[in-house]
């Protein structure tokens, strides 16, 4: 039996939400898409957030969250690299570059950009690969056989979880932004509210210091 006993794994579902409820910058990328284009844009960036999840499950099933956090350079090059990328959203979208000429209105991002865009998202945060080697060898019981297929036992049930909970979000956001865009002062404010949100996770991202250090 390579799943823990109840009341561990409701203990891991109980801290496993803690966290997914818990803003941050992948939610808020859910919750931005999800007030620009609508429900479903925010429900793809979701699956993309997610299938970003399970790159790291698959790193903590192979032991190489170990040499991440192990490693400050490895860990630098990821955390600076998705603030990169956070600050580079931003910026998009504080000067201008997804606006239209002559105001008409904005074209949406494709489903499978922003679906490429989620996995970019939590991938290159390393919160995420850091939550996964400090949590979840806490449920694994070596006793029970391979603790690489309980690491990933637990992170797709980690996954689903995610799933769920960032697709309340989406939904909600999206309902809100049905109603944002009819307010013509809150829509152009949006461009500067997002793009700021971008850029300060990004700034966070980069601030963010090693547990090592």
């Amino acid at each position: 039996m390579i799943i823990p006993e109840a009341s561990l794994l409701g203990l891991f579902v109980v801290a496993a939400l803690v966290l997914l409820l818990t803003p941050g910058p992948a939610v808020l990328y859910i919750v931005t898409r999800s007030v620009e284009q609508g429900r479903l844009a925010g429900l793809v960036s979701a699956l993309g957030v997610h299938v970003g999840t399970l790159v790291h499950v698959a790193a903590a099933a192979l032991g190489v969250s170990a040499l991440l956090v192990s490693s400050a350079l490895a860990f630098d090059i990821v955390k600076y690299l998705g603030a990169l990328y956070l600050v580079y959203l931003g910026v998009r979208k504080l000067v201008g570059w997804d606006q239209p000429a002559q105001g008409r209105a904005l074209a949406p991002k494709s489903l499978r950009r922003l679906f490429g865009q989620g996995v970019v998202v939590n991938v290159l945060n390393p919160k995420t690969a850091l939550f996964f080697l400090a949590f979840l060898p806490q449920f694994v019981d070596v006793s029970k056989g391979s603790v690489g297929v309980q690491i990933l036992v637990l992170g797709l049930i980690f996954v689903t979880l995610g799933v769920m909970s960032d697709g309340l979000y989406a939904v909600a956001a999206g309902t809100a932004g049905a109603w944002l865009k009819r307010e013509g002062r809150l829509l152009r404010a949006e461009r500067y509210v997002s793009g700021s949100v971008f850029v300060g996770l990004g700034v966070t991202a980069a601030l963010a210091g090693n547990a090592k250090k």
